[in-house]
């Protein structure tokens, strides 16, 4: 038992490219000669060093472009706006070589503050770059979200509860305008009532850490933070890509948010990668970047 935790510990927490904040970009390098690249945007109007989004505009160059928010993984509590991108390299290049623009986003960890200050921080980064798409020659009528383990969890959540009003996601209550068109989103938990690990009671445990709490002390906030619960019928289409091999978010996650999406008559799709594990450059793949790419194509153009 007790290997069967650390492992879930150590494979949650970590990411293939971990890097530290950084005042310059070490992944600009990745994207296509002539991207216009705008980094370390205060979105919430303080100065936290959390509260920073990158965009990034495809080299050729439009009025307005449809935006793809893309928010990291690393447990809620490592990583940084740069993360994922590293083994997501040709993904990245075919957002850029459709007209797609990307803003990156940071958001606080869990050990600085509890759950829903991370849901909070996605939300205020998408009204703000929803108030200010303008400037940033972004569409704010066509906005996807992309997340990858704990980002995508971060993505389903906000994307499925953009329509129920649920006042505790948004900075001082207050609900934003942006409607989300799709989400795509990469081996994220669904439920945390079902996830496996959750019985861990320990600080260790990224989703105690991120709750406050426990899953089996306190139930009613894993069921408030976790995306299922606000599943219905108006909800934006996902994109689910699973690693049949995960060993920190078992794929049920993934099955369950397919099923219950299915059963509430949203479009959705559901990848199991045969072999892969809990990230890494298998989801980088041709087929995958197909499907992601259809599906933009059919709900964002």
């Amino acid at each position: 038992m007790k290997k069967k935790l650390s492992c879930f510990i150590l494979l949650f927490s970590i990411l293939t490219y971990t890097v530290s904040a950084q005042s310059t970009n070490p992944k600009k390098d990745i994207f296509p000669k002539g991207t216009t690249v705008y980094e370390n945007i205060p979105y919430a109007n303080d100065t936290l060093k959390k509260h920073l989004l990158d965009i990034y505009l495809p080299p050729v160059k439009k009025l307005s472009y449809p935006l793809i928010v893309w928010i990291h993984g690393g447990a809620w509590m490592v990583n940084d706006k740069y993360a994922d991108m590293g083994y997501m390299t040709n993904t990245v290049k075919l957002f850029m070589d459709n007209g797609y623009a990307v803003a990156s986003i940071d958001y606080r960890y869990s050990t600085t503050a509890p759950f829903p200050a991370q849901i909070q921080d996605c939300n205020q980064a998408i009204e703000f770059l929803y108030e200010n798409a303008p400037q940033y020659n972004i569409d704010d009528s066509r906005i996807a979200l992309i997340g990858f383990s704990s980002g995508g969890h971060l993505a389903s959540l906000l994307g499925l509860s953009n329509n129920n009003h649920v006042k505790a996601f948004y900075p001082k209550g207050k609900e934003p305008k942006f409607k989300i068109n799709l989400v795509l989103d990469f081996y994220g938990p669904s439920d945390f009532s079902t996830l496996k690990g959750n019985d861990d009671k320990t600080s260790r445990n990224p989703v105690t850490l991120l709750l406050g709490a426990s899953v089996p002390d306190r139930p009613d906030l894993a069921r408030k933070a976790s995306p299922i619960t606000y599943i219905d019928k108006n909800d934006p289409p996902f994109l689910i890509v699973h690693g049949e091999k995960d060993e920190s978010v078992n794929p049920e996650q993934s099955v369950l948010l397919s099923d219950k999406l299915k059963k509430a008559g949203v479009k959705n799709e559901l990848i199991i990668v045969p072999g892969a594990p809990h990230y890494g450059v298998m989801f980088d793949g041709e087929f995958i970047r197909k499907r992601v790419l259809d599906f933009l194509d059919e709900y964002m153009k």
